[in-house]
């Protein structure tokens, strides 16, 4: 995979040395550099960048290089670029934590950081691919799934930790009806009827959970063990003990026939 990228960084030494460095790898593509948030924002969005190197202390405080600049960007893009901190201390880390900065370089910027990244980026690629389950064959398909039941009926619940500003809160899954799409955040809706919100992408969640979680539209995921009722001519999955009824898409009608396949292969009686 080639991987292009962009620096924003008012060090011109530092800016070289990146260039230097990574032109050792012909994965790394370099399209521009820029030294402030305007001109930052401005490239990124021109050239839409796999890979943005940003210097988030800079010497001139004016420059406005930040992690602000994530902000900046989420007001025009739905997927961002992904951010490549770089800066001398390590006093910022928690706060690239808070944005979900995809990783975090102490200056001077060495070979081996960036053959981690690559190798970094390469996993995150081949596992995209593996998500598109869409492009499988119908019947690699229900054999993949097939598999996934057989192993996620030996999971155990498991604890997600939502974290925010210092702020950690412990959910068990069991508790967990669905997850609703807020923008950039996500609902996080309890069988209490308690609402938790968490800072990141529907996407996200998508990625990181397995059965009995599963996703239906492109803003719900649903946990099957909650759905009562499934009406597939008016695209409605019903929640339990509740007056909820989550709409399932088109493009996801296929998770909806697996849940109702799933049911249908458990203690099941038809009438």
């Amino acid at each position: 995979m080639n991987y292009t990228y962009i620096i924003l960084d008012d060090d011109p030494v530092s800016v070289e040395r990146i260039r230097t460095i990574a032109n050792e790898f012909s994965e790394l593509n370099f399209i521009a550099a820029a030294d402030n948030y305007t001109d930052g924002i401005n490239l990124i969005l021109k050239h839409m960048p796999d890979l943005v190197f940003l210097e988030i202390d800079p010497k001139d405080k004016a420059s406005g290089l930040s992690l602000t600049l994530i902000n900046g960007l989420l007001m025009y893009l739905k997927e961002l670029p992904k951010i490549i901190v770089t800066t001398k201390s390590k006093d910022l880390a928690f706060d690239c934590i808070q944005y979900e900065v995809n990783d975090y370089f102490l200056k001077p910027i060495e070979a081996i950081d960036l053959v981690k990244l690559i190798h970094k980026l390469n996993k995150l690629y081949n596992e995209d691919e593996v998500l598109l389950v869409q492009k499988l064959k119908p019947k690699e398909k229900k054999q993949n799934q097939e598999e996934g039941i057989q192993i996620n009926k030996n999971r155990k619940s498991f604890i997600l930790c939502v974290k925010s500003y210092g702020d950690h809160r412990y959910i068990d899954s069991n508790e967990i009806c669905y997850f609703q799409a807020d923008n950039n955040s996500t609902d996080i809706h309890l069988k209490n009827g308690e609402m938790i919100t968490a800072f990141k992408t529907l996407k996200h969640f998508e990625t990181v959970l397995s059965n009995p979680f599963i996703r239906i539209h492109n803003s719900y995921i649903v946990n099957r063990n909650y759905i009562s009722r499934i009406h597939t001519g008016n695209s409605l999955c019903y929640i339990k003990k509740t007056t909820i009824k989550l709409p399932f898409s088109k493009s996801y009608k296929a998770n909806v026939d697996f849940i109702i396949s799933e049911f249908a292969n458990e203690n099941y009686i038809e009438t």
